[in-house]
């Protein structure tokens, strides 16, 4: 029973610290949000995996690019506070108007990490690489 307990103890002080967010002063930003800037675009790149050509491109914010099929939408680029060219995480929408108004992915894609929430296609890779503050 106390083993039960302190069981539940730690599940409950887990969940709620989880859900907590920290706030700096920078009306309601959570700590990490607080760390980043935001840039005015962005630098990606792209892979045709069926000819090999690989694109390198830039995107203002707001703006759209197509690729082949695929047309790609940048939400928003954030990099760390100080460090333009460190770790970027860009918010993309990417469609393939031919085949669906659905987008094929709609979220952050971290450059340091691209695989970590990646583009599922069976014909183009797309990859963030920095922000762009200019």
């Amino acid at each position: 029973m106390m083993l039960r307990a302190a069981l539940i103890s730690v599940l409950v002080s887990l969940a709620t610290g989880a859900m907590a967010q920290v706030v700096d002063g920078i009306d309601g930003a959570t700590t990490e949000e607080a760390r980043t800037r935001i840039g005015t675009g962005a630098r990606l790149k792209a892979l045709d995996k069926f000819n090999g050509q690989v694109s390198e491109f830039d995107m203002r914010a707001g703006g759209s690019a197509q690729i082949g099929r695929l047309v790609i939408t940048l939400r928003e680029c954030r990099y760390p506070d100080g460090d333009q060219d460190g770790d970027a995480y860009a918010f993309l929408v990417i469609t393939e108007p031919s085949k669906s108004s659905e987008p094929l992915f709609s979220g952050w894609m971290v450059a340091s990490s691209p695989a970590l929430n990646a583009l599922d296609h069976f014909r183009y890779d797309v990859w963030v690489m920095r922000c762009k503050t200019d």
